[in-house]
């Protein structure tokens, strides 16, 4: 079957082909206020899946969820001083209420770093309260000039995991632990994207903290996007809100903490880093659908055969749906499922029934074939990884072949125009970034030497990642 070109190519004018798909997708529409969103069934159906995925790793790292209020009172966020200046330009206040002004305004919650403590100096008294482990699954508001569905939005659905614990070193590597375990983990083996883990250098860094560690992908127009952020806090917000403990040797400390978060930015970042000209293409561990059964015509014996099959996958494990309107055309159902990036199309018509087949449409490795209706069940999970695997080393060839290593800053900017570029940080340094940031060119993060995470901004052989991003 031809396939319907109902979609912008993504060389021709990538934004306008991310913007298309997002709509024919059916996953999100514009909202009726400016850099809002209506997040629709399917696009909702991703964001569900990956928050199952990562609230079962953030509760395996220690962490309750809880909820704490939307409104907060505006000196709270006056009592850190970087973390308000930060914020600032961001920030909605509601100055009225009831029909009456506010004697004191409150802010519509950007993060909750500064409500959280407030609750945290009343909860935490002994060192036998430490760590405190603290998530939050709730949504924000931070006023966004440049509006772009599920990118930058200003509302948007997140996790934000605060934590309170005894000493710097504790507060360290539990930040460590869930920028590998919970965040890297949960997006190479669910969303199967490519990531380079690293560290934020200070003009980068989340206001208020000491070190913002990051997971930076890249999209496929070679820009890059942060994916996630896990901050260690030092005891900044702990002065702010005088969060101590009595230690064990019976002295006044305060607490040393961290924050960290990831959005339903990750929704745009599926279908930048994975789509192609025909739509979504979905992980399978992370697709709410991972195969639909198709009858393409009305007959009965077809409809009875795919709500058959349909029962035997899901028996199997998959997630399954079966698709029997055919008061619809084939082809347009067809072009929906393609559209929408289900892993696994199986379609069923009159002739392949009278042969005991089915035709097996693979949406990530881009191939169809007849398979016998009887060995689909043993076979999918099988194929599901298979192209999971797949859509893992497609995103990891993409960053290695468009980055490039430079010397000067020149070469930087030129090589940031289709993808990312790797300068040694002690030739670049902060005067160097400053000047990539006129030229919109930004550094994503410092890597070490052998790629892995530095454990300072100054440490020996630290790489620049520089890239423009979204």
């Amino acid at each position: 079957m031809a396939k319907a070109h109902v979609l912008t190519s993504r060389a021709d004018d990538f934004p306008r082909w991310y913007q298309d798909l997002i709509a024919k997708a059916e996953l999100a529409d514009s909202g009726p206020v400016r850099g809002t969103m209506v997040i629709r069934p399917y696009g909702y159906g991703l964001w569900e899946r990956m928050q199952q995925e990562m609230d079962t790793r953030i509760k395996d790292a220690g962490a309750s969820n809880a909820y704490f209020p939307l409104f907060i009172p505006q000196s709270y966020l006056t009592k850190e001083a970087e973390h308000v200046e930060g914020f600032a330009p961001e920030l909605a206040v509601v100055t009225h209420a009831g029909g009456k002004e506010l004697e004191e305004p409150v802010v519509v919650r950007p993060t909750s770093e500064t409500i959280i403590n407030d609750y945290f100096s009343k909860w935490v008294n002994s060192y036998r309260d430490l760590p405190l482990l603290i998530n939050q699954w709730a949504n924000v508001v931070r006023w966004e000039l440049r509006p772009r569905v599920f990118l930058r939005t200003t509302e948007f659905l997140w996790q934000e995991g605060h934590t309170a614990h005894a000493t710097y070193e504790d507060a360290r590597d539990y930040a460590a632990h869930i920028h590998r375990n919970v965040y890297a983990d949960f997006m190479e083996n669910v969303l199967a994207m490519d990531v380079v883990p690293g560290r934020k250098t200070a003009r980068e860094r989340f206001a208020g903290a000491i070190n913002t560690l990051t997971l930076e992908g890249m999209m496929g127009d070679g820009k890059a996007l942060q994916l996630g952020t896990s901050h260690e806090l030092g005891q900044n917000f702990a002065k702010a809100f005088n969060t101590r403990y009595l230690s064990k040797d019976g002295r006044q400390e305060h607490v040393w903490q961290t924050s960290w978060g990831s959005t339903t930015r990750l929704v745009g970042a599926l279908v930048m880093m994975h789509g192609d000209d025909n739509g979504l293409r979905v992980p399978p561990r992370s697709a709410p659908i991972q195969a639909v059964v198709v009858a393409i015509k009305g007959d009965d014996g077809v409809l009875a055969k795919v709500r058959e099959i349909g029962d035997r996958l899901k028996a199997a494990g998959v997630r399954v749906r079966v698709d029997d309107r055919t008061d619809t055309p084939f082809g347009r159902r067809a072009v929906d499922w393609e559209l929408k990036g289900v892993p696994v199309r199986i379609e069923v018509g009159p002739r392949d029934l009278e042969n005991g087949t089915a035709v097996l449409v693979r949406r990530i490795a881009g191939s169809k074939e007849s398979t016998a209706i009887d060995a689909l069940s043993a076979l999918l999970p099988r194929v599901l990884e298979d192209d999971q695997a797949l859509l893992l080393t497609q995103s990891r060839r993409r960053r290695k072949d468009r980055t490039v290593e430079v010397t000067t800053i020149e070469e930087a900017e030129e090589a940031a125009n289709s993808g990312w570029a790797y300068m040694p940080w002690a030739r670049l340094g902060p005067e160097g970034e400053a000047k990539l940031a006129e030229r919109g060119v930004s550094v994503r993060c410092l890597v070490a030497a052998d790629g892995s995470v530095p454990e300072s901004d100054d440490q020996p052989g630290n790489v620049a990642v520089m890239a423009r991003a979204y």
